[in-house]
């Protein structure tokens, strides 16, 4: 438990030292929008690779952990495209908001996730998390891109062009190259590893800056429906999936440990980045993110704890 907290207060306290910033003009609207863009396209994709290259993937249960928590995500999206139609009749929610709920149910933590498991289990945490990005980034990206493209209200798209923007997609390439190293490739000259590795730090508290920077206090005071929903379905029905299919699966002790963590930290900091750049909701997922954060210092203790 108090690794839990250890990791979630400093994140909420970088979430509100973003918003600081910003209500009191220290840092202005322009200087917000190039550390956006600067987060999402070299920090955290660095990140990305710096943990899967040095992963130890041959020592954990990578089918195991890694199938429960593709199991659990797709579930968890069928389940709220089947409810797109009524929330939008009944809660008023539209199509950017609906972006910003799905990848508030979806979307994982990755920094948080590091920490506690690594603070837990060490080199094995470390590992079956970079498992656990293996598995989830490149298909949480594909089904945000598919929420965004349907929901958002953007322009049309072709095949070629979906495809393409699949492809450029920083968390994508990332996981790809991050994987080859990995695989494929002998260890990277140490000059090479730690410009990777310190670049990659700097994700954790860039990414969170930005997401307080874009936060609302005033209709966070008051959360709605959709923060609600989007935080049950993040924070306790997914972990109960991911669960579910892990023991299915024969994942047991320590290793389950970790799968429940993966599934039930808080949605990611990108979330808000990638709802700035295509055209979400974005002011709805800075708040999701900072009441998930919040609960999660709760949930997840008693998830690890009962599950």
């Amino acid at each position: 438990m108090s690794s839990v907290f250890a990791s979630l207060i400093p994140t909420f306290l970088i979430i509100a030292t973003g918003w600081l910033a910003r209500v009191t003009n220290f840092v202005d609207d322009r200087q917000w929008v190039g550390l956006e863009r600067v987060t999402y396209v070299i920090f955290f994709p660095a990140l990305i690779i710096d943990t899967l290259s040095r992963a130890d993937l041959t020592s954990v249960p990578v089918l195991g952990v890694g199938g429960a928590l593709i199991g659990a995500i797709l579930a968890m999206a069928f389940i709220m495209l089947a409810l797109r139609p009524l929330l939008e009749r009944h809660l008023g929610i539209d199509g950017p908001s609906f972006t910003s709920v799905f990848q508030g149910a979806t979307r994982w933590n990755t920094f948080i996730g590091l920490a506690v498991a690594g603070s837990l289990f060490g080199q094995r945490g470390v590992a079956l998390i970079a498992v656990a990005i293996a598995a989830m980034v490149p298909l949480l990206n594909l089904l945000a891109f598919y929420v965004f493209i349907r929901y958002a209200g953007r322009p049309k798209q072709s095949p070629f062009d979906i495809l393409r923007s699949f492809a450029t997609n920083p968390f994508i390439w990332s996981c790809a190259l991050g994987l080859a190293l990995n695989l494929l490739a002998p260890p990277l000259p140490k000059p090479i590893a730690s410009y990777i590795e310190l670049t990659g730090r700097a994700a954790l508290a860039a990414g969170l800056l930005v997401v307080g920077a874009g936060l609302d206090i005033r209709r966070l005071a008051k959360p709605g429906p959709a923060h609600f929903l989007s935080s049950a379905l993040k924070l306790l029905l997914l972990p109960v999936v991911a669960v579910t299919i892990a023991r299915m699966v024969g994942v047991e002790g320590n290793d389950l440990v970790v799968t429940i963590i993966a599934a039930s930290v808080p949605s990611a900091s990108a979330a808000y980045v990638l709802a700035r750049q295509m055209g979400g909701n974005a002011p709805l997922m800075a708040e999701i993110l900072t009441l998930q954060t919040l609960l999660a210092m709760a949930s997840m203790p008693l998830l690890i704890a009962f599950l």
